[in-house]
């Protein structure tokens, strides 16, 4: 185990666990960020491809479908006075802005900024010594 990631002196189980679930807790964040920024593009490429839907309506003589879709649905708020690229702002300075300040604060308060004490630990318990892939460093 490196030293970036050995307990500091001091520090008890119940802290390192609790430090553990916090970070389990912003993973789950990040990937709650990812599943947004995912809403984000596939709402951006749905409202692209309407064009294409708007130009073959037109093609085929079905004037009053394309027009709804163009006034009604192209370009429309998703929710009340909100494209999807101010979701993620507001998601990235707020929430999840505030999430990882206080999760960086707390290791740095409380394991002097290490980081995955939890997982260091396990991967020491779970791995067998001397054995090709259960190494404990690169």
């Amino acid at each position: 185990m490196t030293d970036e990631h050995r307990r500091p002196e001091g520090v008890d189980d119940t802290t390192v666990e609790a430090l553990g679930k916090l970070s389990e807790s912003l993973e789950t964040v990040e990937r709650i960020r990812g599943h947004l920024y995912a809403l984000h593009q596939l709402t951006g490429q749905a409202d692209f491809n309407l064009d294409d839907a708007v130009s073959l309506f037109r093609k085929a003589g079905h004037t009053h479908v394309a027009d709804r879709i163009e006034t009604e649905l192209i370009g429309r708020n998703v929710l009340a006075g909100r494209w999807t690229f101010q979701l993620v702002e507001e998601y990235d300075d707020g929430y999840y802005a505030e999430f990882r300040a206080l999760e960086k604060d707390a290791r740095d308060e409380l394991a002097g900024g290490r980081r995955h004490l939890w997982e260091a630990e396990l991967k020491e318990r779970r791995r067998t010594p001397g054995r090709p892939g259960h190494e404990a460093r690169p």
